[in-house]
C-alpha cells in the first residue's frame, strides 16, 4: 500500500501543531498563573527572560516551520485534493495561518515587546497584571488554534488515505 507524500506531510504537521499547541496550553494552562503569583517585578522580569529565550529556540523553529507549510497546504488542498481530504487540509492550514501565526504577530509579539521596554518597576508593575491577563486570552486562542489545526491536518491525512 502507498500513499502520498501529502498524507506524511500532514501527519508531521499535525505532531508538530500538536506540539506548539501544547507549549501554548502550558502557558494557558499554569505559567502565566504561577508568573502572576510572583511579586510584580519578578513575575515581569521572569516573563521578559522567557520572551528572550524563545528566539532560536526549537519552538520557534515549529512555530515558523509550520506557519510555512500551513500557506503552502491552503492552497495546495483546494487545487489539487478533493472531497474530505481538501476541506480538511484547507481548513487545518487556514486556523493555524489565522488563529496562531497572525494572532502571534498581531496580539502577542507587540505585547511582548512592550513588556521587554518596561524597565521602572512602578511602570511594570501596573501594566504586569494587565499585560499577563490580556496575553493569556490571546494566548487561549492560540491553543484552540493550533490543537484544532492538529486534528484537521491528521484527519486530512486519514482522508487522503482513504482516498
Amino acid at each position: 500500500m502507498t500513499y502520498d507524500w501529502i498524507v506524511y506531510v500532514c501527519l508531521a504537521g499535525g505532531v508538530a501543531t500538536g506540539l506548539v499547541a501544547g507549549v501554548f496550553l502550558t502557558f494557558s494552562d499554569f505559567m502565566m498563573k504561577s508568573l502572576t503569583d510572583i511579586a510584580g517585578a519578578h513575575g515581569l522580569s521572569a516573563m521578559q527572560a522567557i520572551n528572550r529565550r524563545v528566539y532560536g529556540s526549537l519552538f520557534l523553529g515549529l512555530f515558523f516551520a509550520m506557519t510555512v507549510v500551513s500557506a503552502f497546504l491552503i492552497p495546495y488542498a483546494a487545487l489539487v485534493l478533493s472531497g474530505a481530504a481538501a476541506t480538511w487540509i484547507a481548513v487545518g492550514g487556514g486556523i493555524y495561518v489565522a488563529g496562531v501565526f497572525v494572532v502571534t504577530v498581531a496580539v502577542n509579539v507587540p505585547m511582548n515587546k512592550k513588556l521587554d521596554r518596561l524597565k521602572d518597576p512602578l511602570d511594570g508593575d501596573a501594566y504586569w497584571l494587565r499585560y499577563a491577563a490580556r496575553w493569556t486570552r490571546w494566548n487561549h486562542v492560540r491553543t484552540a488554534a493550533a490543537a484544532g489545526a492538529s486534528i484537521c491536518l491528521v484527519m486530512g491525512a486519514f482522508a487522503v488515505g482513504a482516498a
